[in-house]
């Protein structure tokens, strides 16, 4: 994004309604700091609790740390936004937030690949689970994600850098994205329009073929069970992950649609909302509701700062 004319953006948020704007505040602030809480719980959960040391939880740990970088590269912005009436955004710090929306969400995805592996080693290659998924291939697993997420935003924001704004500095949205922003350009945007679809869709592409393949070896291996509680235990492994993918990848459903310009923009705000506020502050719940060896963790860790508190 060029910087000739245009040194500032204006973000015009969700709603100019006052009385609105104060819900959407409480609103946010809440799913926020629930999101935040929830995720850090998980994080300090897996990094204390000695049972809580696999693969799986490990693969866990990383992505509440990305759910709480994701949230916290746009939400406290806008709450900031909303609370001062200043809707005004620096070039750097829109470009920034960008770069980090995008580098965390896209990494996200790599990361629920690599998640619904370890679910297939675990469920179809059980003996060997421990020996494939060892602390090593882990690290570089998790490494690979992050380096896949940066070639892929990095191509689109290279080109981004050069873009030229002239006369409109408005963006219509509550974050800086890729669209809006593309929209106020007095730049030609069709090479970087394409450039961000082809990268958005290699992403999908790529991460949900992964999933879909996973899973369909996971099924099938438990579909041989004899034993029904085998069933029953090996689906309930599995069901917090595809809950999860079902919210990441079902809402990126939504952006692909194509309605009419003003239906486009509540569309993407809408689901602005969902993956950068109420996925991170649901997932957590997913996770320890629906995990006994977390559950566990956490009792015995309110346990012990009880007994620590009385002494």
């Amino acid at each position: 994004m060029r910087n000739n004319t245009v040194t500032t953006f204006i973000l015009l948020g969700l709603t100019d309604n006052r009385q609105l704007q104060v819900l959407v505040f409480i609103f946010l602030f809440l799913t926020y700091v629930l999101s935040i809480t929830g995720n850090m719980t998980i994080v300090s959960l897996i990094l204390v609790d000695s049972h809580l040391k696999t693969a799986m939880y490990y693969f866990l740990k990383n992505f509440a740390f990305l759910e709480i970088s994701f949230t916290s590269a746009c939400i406290p912005r806008y709450l900031y936004n909303i609370a001062t009436g200043d809707k005004m955004i620096t070039y750097n710090a829109c470009a920034s937030q960008v770069f980090f929306t995008d580098l965390f969400g896209v990494t996200e995805f790599f990361l629920l690949a690599a998640m619904s592996y370890d679910r297939y080693v675990a469920i179809c290659k059980p003996l060997h689970y421990v020996t494939i998924m060892s602390n090593t291939f882990c690290r570089r697993l998790v490494f690979c994600c992050w380096v896949a997420g940066l070639f892929i935003v990095i191509p689109p924001l290279s080109l981004g850098l050069n873009l030229e704004f002239c006369d409109s500095n408005t963006i219509d949205h509550f974050i800086c994205d890729a669209s809006p922003v593309l929209k106020i350009s007095c730049s030609n945007t069709w090479f970087m329009e394409q450039t961000v679809i082809i990268c958005a869709v290699l992403t999908l592409m790529i991460t949900l073929m992964c999933v879909i393949l996973s899973y369909i070896y996971i099924i099938k291996t438990i579909l041989g069970f004899s034993s029904s509680q085998q069933k029953k235990k090996a689906f309930s492994t599995c069901s917090s992950h595809m809950i999860v993918v079902s919210i990441t990848y079902g809402s990126c459903i939504f952006i692909y649609i194509k309605p009419s310009a003003k239906e486009e923009v509540a569309i993407n705000k809408g689901v602005t909302v969902l993956t950068t506020s109420i996925a991170p502050m649901l997932n957590p719940f997913i996770y320890t509701l629906r995990n006994k060896q977390v559950k566990q963790a956490f009792n015995d860790s309110i346990k012990k700062i009880l007994i620590f508190s009385r002494n």
